[in-house]
């Protein structure tokens, strides 16, 4: 977005706002710098490096993991407050009304610049997000299903950033104060990303296998997958929980014959369940993001009838 092709309110934002829109590529420079560093100290032959190659790649991966899903927050929480809320608390929305600016163009403005830049930033750190996590794919917390790989290699990270913005811009009205308000819009973003985080594993029905016999132990699925759940299969068609036989016989593959185990159960999902998940998780949380945009509007009209 070119400031020279802006007009009216979107270029009093982006001029207002310039300083942390010019803080995205620069995070994007820095996240990218860093994340060659560590692909090339990963790839420098044994005598160069330390035993364990992969360790600050897999340290700065983590820390790169768990920004990424603060991302939303830090981007609805400035929407909140230095964008919408700390002009409502000043009274400076006012200059901008007087210049043949309605409050809805004044609103729109803020939300379409934010909008952009999240989608633009977003999508830029998963980028590199992704140049990082390559070579650890598939190891301990770097699975496609794990917190962190899940959101940044899909499509869900862009949902929630708009979100964000669209909570922000909600928030900022209902609240207006600076701090609050973006307390509030953090809060409310994060417990948004946790609540569906615990409920996306649901959306699919899991697949589940089963053995025949209580001695051949939890049956092994091929290919990537995500356990859900394993036990104990009896002969009226009962769960049990997998250390059941252990806690009567004192050894996991024997069974007392009293608790009819007829064999295991793993219930699972497969890799091939990513996409179709990305996509029901993306399109529940833009729909949020379109109730939230709605509200943020409907707002507006009531107090600038």
């Amino acid at each position: 977005m070119s400031v020279l092709t802006l007009k009216g309110p979107r270029w009093v934002t982006v001029r207002q706002h310039r300083r942390a829109l010019w803080a995205l590529p620069a995070a994007f420079a820095v996240s990218l710098a860093v994340v060659v560093a560590l692909r090339w100290w990963a790839s420098l032959p044994s005598g160069l490096r330390s035993d364990n190659p992969d360790g600050p790649l897999r340290v700065g991966m983590e820390y790169a993991g768990m920004a990424l899903l603060l991302l939303p927050l830090l981007l609805g929480a400035f929407v909140a407050g230095p964008m919408v809320a700390r002009e409502l608390e000043s009274g400076t929305y006012r200059l901008a009304l007087t210049q043949s600016s309605t409050p809805r163009a004044w609103l729109a403005s803020k939300i379409t610049v934010a909008a952009v830049a999240a989608v633009a930033c977003s999508a830029a750190l998963a980028g590199v997000y992704r140049i990082g996590w390559f070579p650890l794919d598939g190891t301990h917390q770097f699975s496609w299903a794990d917190r962190g790989p899940y959101e940044a290699l899909g499509t869900v990270l862009v949902a929630y950033c708009l979100l964000g913005v669209a909570v922000g811009a909600l928030v900022g009205q209902l609240v207006r104060r600076t701090l609050a308000a973006m307390s509030v819009t953090g809060l409310v973003t994060g417990l948004v990303i946790a609540l569906l985080g615990a409920l996306r594993w649901s959306f699919l029905p899991v697949r589940t296998l089963t053995t025949s016999s209580a001695e051949t132990g939890v049956p092994m699925p091929a290919g990537d997958t995500l356990m859900m759940d394993s036990g104990l299969t009896t002969a009226s068609g009962e769960r049990l929980p997998e250390w059941t036989c252990f806690a009567r016989s004192h050894r996991s593959n024997v069974c007392p014959d009293d608790l009819n185990v007829t064999g295991w159960y793993l219930d699972y999902h497969p890799a091939t369940h990513y996409w179709p998940t990305q996509s029901i998780e993306t399109a529940v949380v833009l729909a949020l993001a379109a109730l939230a945009l709605w509200a943020a509007f409907a707002v507006l009209r009531t107090r600038h009838r």
